[in-house]
């Protein structure tokens, strides 16, 4: 896989350049319609109140080390230092014992709990590959995902001999508390159920690797989307076993992401009635991928691949940009692939194959 490279301008006619940026101009105007058509096609997006959720931190670990009278933004940042510091800590958990795969769904209870029976029990669906040779990646969809999507995807990875354990996320399908039509505590104005959303995704997709290992896999990948890809990266820096990566719509910031984004306004609109953005930065730092990245560096035997598109108004390229410069700078074998689409049209044809394309050659090649 060659990284990105920026090649210097060209000589050209005055003519012949006026030409070619009234032709990027139309084009990304057009791009920029069709997303919003495809990022708004549902209408149930609910803004939801500001809050800081210190319930939600109860059973964190290293909790017992920030004074609880703190006024609530003083408490969560005064243990955002305490929990970065002590990550390991963090998204430590102790192994499932109930792993069950019935017929092509397999499951376990989380070590994380919360106060939603339905979303303690993790769930993925199990793509299995004749003669593997040892190859499995667990593939950690975006958010807002439904059980019926990245089949196509992961059926094209078996094809190439590597098994797919395609895993649900916290507070989606299944998972899903009655009361929601989409997955909001996943990601919402509640900082710290933010968080503990977070914290649980990745000790899930952790999970995942003891099943593969207890079934004899041991070369071992990860293929993360958008949200998918940003716990892909955290769970990726604190194991070890993660030996490939593939991260599609990743960027550095968390904070910047939600309150920049297209598909995210909703969520910002709950935020900004109570917090600025150069706070939330601090109270989501220990969900932020650039803050892992020296951790992610101590692992050199890792190969990655970084898919961003050209004209993202979700995770904005320079997010991803900035944690491709980061990563490179730290010493992480990452390359680099930018797709001429956004974050929504990356689903469609033809953007859809160029993405493909990426993602399977590499992990065929490092895997």
């Amino acid at each position: 896989m060659r990284r990105e490279a920026h090649s210097p301008p060209q000589p050209a006619a005055i003519g012949d350049r006026f030409d070619s940026e009234a032709r990027r101009t139309r084009y990304s105007r057009w791009l920029e319609q069709w997303e919003h058509k495809l990022a708004f096609r549902t209408t149930n997006r609910v803004v939801r109140p500001f809050e800081w959720g210190e319930d939600w931190s109860e059973n964190w670990p290293g909790r017992e080390m920030v004074s609880a009278g703190a006024e609530p933004g003083d408490y969560t940042e005064a243990w955002n230092r305490v929990a970065v510091e002590r990550s390991d800590d963090f998204f430590r958990y102790e192994r499932p014992r109930d792993f069950a795969l019935d017929g092509k769904i397999l499951r376990f209870t989380s070590p994380v709990t919360t106060p939603h029976p339905n979303n303690n029990v993790a769930t993925a669906l199990w793509f299995p590959a004749e003669n593997s040779k040892g190859r499995a990646i667990v593939l950690v969809p975006h958010w807002n995902s439904h059980q019926g999507q990245y089949g196509t995807l992961a059926a094209i990875i078996r094809s190439l001999g590597i098994s797919v354990l395609r895993l649900g996320l916290p507070y989606h399908d299944g998972r899903m508390p009655p009361e929601l039509q989409r997955a909001d505590f996943a990601v919402s104005a509640n900082i710290c159920r933010t968080i503990d959303a977070t914290r649980q995704a990745i000790i899930d997709i952790r999970c995942c690797y003891d099943w593969l290992e207890s079934q004899g896999f041991d070369r071992l990948g990860l293929l993360g989307i958008s949200l998918g890809s940003c716990y892909g990266f955290m769970a990726s820096a604190h194991d070890a076993r993660i030996a490939t990566n593939v991260f599609t719509h990743c960027g550095d910031s968390f904070a910047d992401i939600v309150w920049t984004g297209l598909s995210t306004r909703h969520v910002r609109e709950g935020l900004e009635r109570g917090i600025s953005l150069e706070r939330l930065r601090e109270v989501w730092r220990v969900i932020n991928p650039t803050t892992y990245v020296p951790k992610f560096a101590e692992r050199p035997r890792k190969k990655s691949l970084l898919i961003y598109c050209k004209y993202d108004s979700t995770v904005h390229p320079k997010y991803s940009r900035r944690l491709i410069c980061a990563s490179r700078a730290a010493g992480i074998d990452l390359a680099s692939a930018a797709l001429p689409c956004s974050h929504y049209t990356m689903g469609e044809t033809p953007f859809k194959y160029m993405a493909g394309y990426h993602m399977c050659s590499f992990l065929r090649r490092y895997l």
